[in-house]
């Protein structure tokens, strides 16, 4: 793997870990119940955040960001 590759994985990463914290506060904020499945179940967060497009439309772009630069480096 080259320098390239391996520093748009890393970005990636930390784009997808930095929009699921972010759906984490924005869940915990909407509702107890969401913020517990966003906490064990991440992938469900995303199903909620398209659900709440107009609270969670920020995380919900930086996980696109995310996979783009994953899927870049690839």
């Amino acid at each position: 793997m080259d320098a390239i590759s391996a520093t748009l994985i890393t970005f990636g990463a930390a784009a997808l870990l930095a929009s699921w914290v972010m759906l984490l506060i924005v869940s915990w904020k909407e509702d107890y119940t969401w913020g517990l499945c966003t906490l064990f179940l991440p992938p469900l967060s995303y199903l909620y955040s398209l659900a709440r497009f107009d609270k969670a439309s920020d995380a919900l772009w930086l996980a696109v960001a995310g996979w783009v630069l994953i899927l870049l480096a690839l």
